[in-house]
């Protein structure tokens, strides 16, 4: 694959980091680096949160849901989220959106939904949420439920830029029987650990605000949380799901009903 010019290879960005968490291979050294240097448990972690957007995922598909904006989506890793909905409802429109020209080159020549359904992929940024949702409303009905999927994203925006007001942005766009899936980092359950993960991020200059459980609650305010409510990723299953490992997470997680 031939890489759009736009990509800063010196640079680490977000998107890459995970996918070397992941065990990818779409990163490069100045990626690679700062997962080095975080600590061990954060390549479980991420596969644990990879785990609950699929057991979340079948879950919004399961109560019908056909539209998906997955914003900040990073590179594709299968199962994808279009190839999880799709499964379920073959009808699935999913529309990914990111700002990381990497990000995008893999969509365009990845993301292949259902010939019932459809993938698109978006170039634009959480952090102008009304552009992106007048852009998403080309290819989605927002009219009709959409589920917004906020992964491994908010801890990556700092206080000063409004995450909540950003979040609640988006969520008012959405029509009554969306849901909102998101996760976001956190040293609750490794406090042990919270300094030298910020600490590789830092010199990376890539900004990190892990908040507390209190913290990312706020983000499903006035929102009608799924049980089992906001709980570490790990412990986000349903009945029909494989119990997984009961172990300390590094990140909060919960679907939310729009009322």
């Amino acid at each position: 694959m031939s890489y759009d010019p736009r990509v800063d290879t010196s640079r680490p960005h977000p998107a890459r980091v995970y996918d070397w968490l992941l065990g990818g291979v779409d990163n490069f050294p100045a990626d690679r680096a700062v997962g080095e240097g975080l600590p061990a448990a954060a390549r479980q972690n991420a596969r644990w949160n990879r785990q609950f957007m699929h057991r979340a995922a079948r879950y919004v598909a399961g109560r019908g849901v056909r539209q998906y904006l997955d914003i900040g989506s990073g590179i594709p890793t299968e199962p994808n989220l279009h190839q999880v909905v799709q499964e379920l409802v073959p009808s699935a429109r999913v529309l990914y959106a990111d700002n990381d020209p990497l990000v995008l080159a893999h969509c365009a020549a990845l993301l292949v939904g259902t010939p019932e359904g459809a993938t698109h992929y978006l170039d634009a940024d959480v952090r102008a949420p009304g552009e992106l949702l007048n852009r998403a409303g080309d290819l989605l009905d927002l009219r009709q439920p959409v589920a917004l999927s906020l992964i491994a994203l908010l801890h990556f925006l700092p206080d000063d830029q409004d995450p909540y007001g950003l979040v609640r942005t988006l969520v008012s766009g959405l029509a009554p029987g969306s849901y909102l899936v998101l996760t976001h980092g956190t040293a609750d359950e490794h406090p042990e650990l919270e300094e030298t993960t910020k600490d590789s991020y830092r010199r990376g200059a890539i900004p990190l605000r892990m908040r507390t459980r209190h913290e990312v609650e706020r983000f499903f305010t006035g929102l009608d949380l799924v049980a089992p409510g906001l709980v570490t990723a790990n412990y986000w299953y349903q009945q029909e799901d494989r119990v997984p490992p009961q172990e300390r997470s590094g990140f909060w997680a919960g679907v939310a009903r729009v009322p």
